[in-house]
């Protein structure tokens, strides 16, 4: 008989993560079957959500690496076959549970994820490269971090992340794609080429709700919402849909974008949100001579948060100042986070210095029932 036994290869692939579900495959009942011979030859059945999975071709690398680590495998074939619907039933029930509900699994009274929704008050202040970052940045913490590109009409995020592949439907739950250890999801993904979206508001209300329902993130710490400029639809829907979400306010440092970025924070007062602070972008421009060039003027920023103080009657933050900086566009426009691709960059060092602020905050326990009696 083989010295290799069915245990030793169950743990060899207990080590394969599901790239869009982020766990084990063994976890998941992915595997069919897995066998060695006595000359070493391993042959493992692998069961894919759907016939058409776009990381087929992952699952199946990663499996035969493996396996190949495990002393005295000479050889590994890896078949690849598809659930049964019954299959399906029960992977959706160990993912959300026997009887689960219909509804935002953010809102529910066990959730300990925070969500921010990045907001600004009009477009160009680097909103969206902000968010992408500060995500990433989270996730390169160990965090576990989402994406919902809530801004439906200038949809950025797949590009800047770059993610190319489309989100896998399991019967009604929708995987979503993952880049960098966070999981994203957009309209972007379901759309042909450069399509527009033109909708109105209650397609907009029901494209979110449908992103926070269908869309399976699993338990996430951080859920990130890149809104769109303004104080419109989607920030309203927001406010309706996750009424716990945290305003994180954008501005760059003139002034008059401040002005305009006050809105975006106050509307907290009638949504009954919390603001999380401010981040000034585009502060200033290192020169050659390294000498500092204030191309948007400065103190925009904290003119925000201190206004944003008073008119919520709660100390706002403003948390850090990003300066301008090619790698970052340069990042953005290739598919690569600054805070990944280029580390040692002003601009990474200052969206570290933000994602650490944010993620010393604890999850909140607040209304948490934690299932004890008094006796």
């Amino acid at each position: 008989m083989s010295a290799l036994s069915e245990s030793s290869l169950l743990a060899a692939l207990a080590t394969v993560i599901d790239p869009e579900l982020r766990r084990p495959i063994t976890e998941l009942d992915m595997v069919e079957s897995v066998a060695a011979d006595d000359a070493g030859r391993v042959r493992a059945v692998v069961r894919l959500t759907i016939a058409g999975c776009p990381l087929r071709g992952t699952i199946s690398k990663d499996a035969t690496a493996a396996l190949m680590r495990l002393e005295g495998v000479t050889d590994v074939s890896v078949e690849l076959m598809v659930m049964t619907a019954e299959q399906r039933v029960a992977l959706k029930e160990r993912l959300k549970g026997t009887n689960p509900q219909r509804g935002i699994p953010f809102n529910d009274e066990s959730s300990l994820t925070r969500v921010y929704a990045v907001a600004s008050g009009k477009g160009g202040v680097g909103k969206s490269s902000v968010t992408v970052n500060l995500a990433c940045a989270l996730a390169a913490k160990g965090l576990r971090v989402g994406i919902v590109d809530a801004d439906v009409y200038g949809f950025s995020v797949p590009a800047l992340m770059g993610i190319t592949q489309a989100p896998t439907r399991v019967d009604e739950m929708i995987l979503p794609p993952v880049a960098y250890d966070v999981k994203v999801i957009s309209i972007g993904m379901f759309v042909t080429g450069n399509q527009p979206v033109a909708w109105r508001g209650p397609m907009l209300h029901r494209a979110l709700e449908q992103f926070l329902t269908d869309v399976y993130f699993g338990d996430l710490d951080v859920l990130f919402l890149d809104l769109p400029p303004g104080t419109g639809d989607v920030a309203i829907s927001v406010a309706q849909l996750l009424p716990k979400a945290e305003i994180l306010v954008i501005t760059t440092p003139q002034v008059a974008a401040a002005d305009v970025a006050e809105r975006a924070g106050a509307i907290a007062v009638q949504t009954g949100q919390k603001v999380a602070g401010v981040v000034e972008n585009m502060s200033f421009l290192t020169l050659p001579d390294g000498s500092t060039m204030e191309l948007f003027g400065s103190g925009g920023g904290q003119v925000l948060a201190s206004r944003l103080s008073q008119t919520v009657n709660a100390p706002v933050e403003l948390l850090g100042h990003i300066p301008i900086d090619v790698a970052l566009r340069e990042g953005g426009d290739i598919g690569a986070p600054i805070v990944l691709a280029n580390p040692e960059s002003p601009a990474a060092a200052a969206l570290r210095d933000i994602a650490d602020k944010l993620a010393v905050r604890p999850r909140g326990l607040a209304g948490l029932h934690l299932g004890v009696t008094p006796r």
